[in-house]
């Protein structure tokens, strides 16, 4: 298989064990079976088209390729699964991921593993404030050892698989912050949207309330945070 003809979807989400999608294209030159450990391709049918040669372009994105051979880029405002969103909320410059409000089921986790600023974790957001069937992982920013809210960047799962993690359980997404550089639609506060959170590795739209907006001068980026959060 030409690893060089390989379309990866660029999201750098770390689930293959590589740092960023180009660092993977290099372990394929190597171990072309790797392709399957990308979530985000069909992976079967992209393999075959490689083996038979009868694809340019052997693997492709999510939407697969058409009827006529070529592959079809994802449409823009849209989810994996074809759903509008409105749009992209992306990370503070120099962080590594979206920030993510959180609270523990149970708060106590936060004295009983000293869970302190700067430390690698993972839980799984449960019920009605968000349901995403992904475990979490991320760095803590902000931690109340009081309360059990803890602020933190998410992030892929490569840096607690190679580090080390403590393990949050369950919890409560209370509301993301970031940027948004690009609107489908204008943005007011007090309004809810579909949004999609950098590099979510599902590639599934999150719907929040803004209830802070900022606009950056110079650029037409906003600052927001959303609350009330659900997924789908």
């Amino acid at each position: 298989m030409k690893t060089d003809s390989i379309i990866l979807p660029g999201l750098d989400c770390g689930a293959c064990g590589a740092k960023t999608c180009e660092e993977f294209r290099g372990m394929l030159a190597r171990r072309p079976e790797l392709l399957k450990r990308c979530i985000h391709l069909d992976t079967s049918a992209a393999m075959g088209r490689a083996s038979a040669g009868t694809c340019e372009k052997a693997a492709v994105s999510c939407a697969g390729c058409s009827a006529e051979g070529g592959p079809q880029p994802r449409k823009k405002w849209t989810d994996s699964l074809g759903r509008e969103f409105d749009f992209v909320l992306d990370v503070f410059p120099g962080e590594p991921g979206p920030r993510e409000t959180i609270k523990l089921h149970n708060p106590q986790l936060t004295r009983e593993l000293d869970v302190r600023v700067g430390d690698i974790l993972i839980g799984r957001p449960l019920g009605m404030s968000c349901g995403c069937p992904i475990t979490h992982c991320g760095t803590a920013m902000q931690v109340d050892q009081r309360t059990g809210i803890i602020v933190w960047c998410v992030t892929g799962p490569l840096q607690p698989r190679q580090q080390g993690y403590k393990d949050l359980g369950y919890y409560s997404a209370e509301a993301y912050e970031g940027l948004v550089r690009e609107a489908r639609v204008p943005l007011r506060v007090g309004m809810r949207y579909w949004f999609m959170p950098h590099k979510c590795m599902l590639q599934w739209r999150h719907s929040g309330l803004v209830n802070f907006l900022n606009k950056v001068p110079g650029n037409g980026t906003y600052q927001v945070r959303l609350e009330g959060l659900m997924i789908g």
